[in-house]
């Protein structure tokens, strides 16, 4: 009986394609009911360009007119929906319309252009002009950032060849017109180097005011840094030209070391000496705030 149930079995697997446990053809149903390997996901590279590129082929109107400086994303459908935006002459107000190289669109009465905005912050070495040439071929900003974009960028204000620190420089001319303007009054922070301890008196005099050749100037805010008294920081909304220096040097003080650490809301922070970076859209959304 024994034997019999054995040639039966063996009689089923053969018939199954053999035994599992010899060398021979397995049964195809086997094979689909083998779990599959896991595969890991493709996820998609975050450096990758977009495929809209205003410098290619068509972008979405939203994406152009943020690009152009007039506004965020966001801000761009609400205005597009209010019917403000004009493409080829005509009104656009649905979403997701897209623009070429070869489209006029009009905002405001004025025609934008199709080249990316650029927005790139600088930490300004010392030595180096803040200019877009020199005729006395001394080094300049525009010697740092040359590889930072294709569009031509221009630095905006502007910082002595001995000052250090923040520095922006864009393509986008109506936001640096804003930033420099003084009636915006954008604000600035220096750390200043002294040749010797600042008195208490005069620390609050650089608020209440300095008599300078043109005018007075006064810090919106002064105080030491840290224990030495030779370091005083200084927050102020003035745009004049070398103001800060010019500040110290009437109350009888020689400036050693100046660096602009914020301008605009921009700091330099874990930016390295010599280094930029583009600014995050974050960044740039809060910049065209300034009115």
């Amino acid at each position: 009986m024994a034997e019999r149930r054995n040639d039966k079995g063996r009689r089923r697997r053969e018939e199954r394609g053999g035994d599992r446990r010899s060398n021979g053809p397995r049964d195809p149903r086997a094979l689909k009911r083998t779990p599959a390997r896991s595969v890991r996901p493709v996820r998609k590279n975050s450096a990758a360009p977009e495929k809209d590129d205003p410098a290619t082929g068509p972008v979405r109107l939203n994406r152009y007119l943020s690009q152009s400086g007039v506004c965020s994303r966001r801000e761009a459908d609400d205005l597009i929906q209010a019917g403000v935006v004009q493409v080829n002459g005509k009104v656009v107000t649905e979403l997701g319309t897209k623009v070429g190289p070869g489209d006029v669109v009009v905002y405001g009465g004025q025609r934008l252009s199709m080249e990316r905005k650029r927005y790139v912050l600088l930490n300004k070495p010392k030595d180096f002009i803040t200019t877009t040439d020199d005729p006395r071929d001394r080094r300049t900003v525009m010697n740092l950032v040359g590889h930072a974009c294709p569009e031509r960028i221009y630095p905006v204000g502007r910082l002595d060849r001995n000052t250090t620190g923040v520095l922006l420089l864009t393509n986008d001319g109506d936001l640096a017109k804003r930033l420099t303007h003084p009636r915006h009054g954008v604000e600035k922070l220096y750390h200043v180097f002294l040749n010797r301890s600042v008195t208490q008196a005069d620390v609050h005099r650089l608020v209440e005011g300095v008599a300078l050749d043109d005018g007075p100037a006064n810090a919106d805010e002064a105080s030491y840094v840290g224990a030495d008294k030779k370091q005083v920081g200084v927050r102020l909304h003035s745009g004049r030209n070398r103001v800060v220096r010019r500040m110290f040097e009437a109350l009888g003080y020689e400036v050693m070391k100046l660096d602009r650490v914020v301008f605009a809301g921009l700091t330099k922070k874990d930016l390295p000496r010599g280094k930029w970076r583009h600014l995050t859209e974050k960044e740039i959304n809060l910049l065209r705030r300034v009115r």
